[in-house]
């Protein structure tokens, strides 16, 4: 396995060690791949990536990039010689300057003028900005300004790139377009990269690995795929879908039991199963059935009064149904785990 970044039991704290913003973080990025680190403000994704570029030092633990060891209790290499490319929400380009002169600012002194103007049009091209040398920011859109950040970030050739919230500041549609573009850009050039993010739709569209950070901790990392079959904890499981939080109680009307008194359980809003035979279900009246995007988001009671959402294809407003799960869509969570 080629890792670019190994971080090992990495942990930062301020005030004389009471406030501890990064706990125990143990990271590995592989060659070329993309690494999603998903967390709510407050996470310590800032702190985290100040800690990997070098822009904060570490209390503890060891970060090594590409088998060199950059951060340790006896080693610190400066930011500036670590040969990490950033790309900010709020494009970071400088007004004053053109695109070419941007993209140029952030390539080594030693490479001559000849190789640097090569550079820059290899760059241009790759995120579809030919002919865009001589324009300023301002002249530029907000998807066009991304890209020439973009392309600033890759052209010294950054053995490890960085992207903070990158589409924040975006609008839903331009955000997706932008993002496919970005990201296919990524690929082509095999740069490996962070994407940071507290988006989850973002992350699930472009990532090879997640990391979920709460409170300064990694609380699960893995696929994809992972994060919606085996969700660690009802924390997780809420950011990658529409949950609905259930007791053994709530379950006995599905005619579910378990015997364990202490799990949680929790089902996403889409796998319940409505009017068809499944392992486990119960007759509900909808309360109300409303349109949401391209489905119906309805609301049910339950004989003890609580309420249970899920979506369906057609509106069943005021409709006696019967709303049933198989087991395998069941997420289960024991009292180890946090939420």
């Amino acid at each position: 396995m080629n890792l670019i970044l190994d971080i090992k039991s990495l942990s930062k704290s301020y005030d004389n060690r009471k406030n501890i913003v990064v706990k125990n973080i143990n990271l590995s990025v592989e060659k070329g791949k993309i690494l999603v680190i998903v967390g709510e403000s407050g996470s310590g994704k800032t702190t985290l990536i100040r800690l990997i570029t070098g822009l904060t030092s570490q209390d503890e633990g060891i970060i090594i990039l590409n088998d060199k060891i950059v951060a340790s209790d006896s080693i610190f290499i400066r930011p500036e010689k670590r040969n990490i490319g950033m790309v900010f929400q709020d494009y970071a380009l400088f007004p004053h300057l053109t695109v070419y002169k941007n993209i140029v600012y952030g390539i080594s002194s030693s490479v001559n003028k000849v190789n640097k103007v090569k550079t820059v049009k290899e760059v241009l091209k790759l995120v579809g900005l030919e002919g865009y040398e001589n324009r300023f920011p301002h002249q530029l859109s907000g998807g066009q300004q991304q890209r020439v950040s973009l392309a600033r970030a890759i052209a010294p050739k950054p053995q490890l790139l960085i992207l903070d919230e990158p589409f924040s500041n975006l609008d839903h549609n331009l955000r997706i377009q932008l993002r496919e573009e970005v990201f296919d850009i990524i690929k082509k050039s095999n740069v490996t990269s962070i994407f940071v993010t507290h988006d989850t739709e973002d992350a699930t569209a472009v990532a090879d690995k997640i990391a979920v950070l709460k409170d300064g901790e990694i609380v699960q990392q893995g696929t994809t795929e992972s994060f919606y079959k085996k969700p660690k904890n009802l924390y997780v499981a809420s950011l990658f879908c529409s949950i609905v939080k259930l007791t053994n109680y709530d379950l006995e009307y599905f005619g579910y039991s378990s015997g364990i008194i202490d799990n949680t359980y929790a089902i996403s809003f889409n796998n319940f199963e409505i009017n068809k035979d499944c392992h486990y279900s119960t007759n509900l009246i909808i309360l109300k059935s409303k349109h949401f995007r391209d489905i119906f988001l309805n609301t049910a009671l339950l004989p003890n009064n609580k309420h249970l959402n899920f979506y369906s294809d057609i509106n069943l407003s005021e409709k006696e149904v019967n709303v049933g799960f198989n087991k395998e869509s069941l997420l289960v969570f024991n009292k180890d785990f946090k939420d």
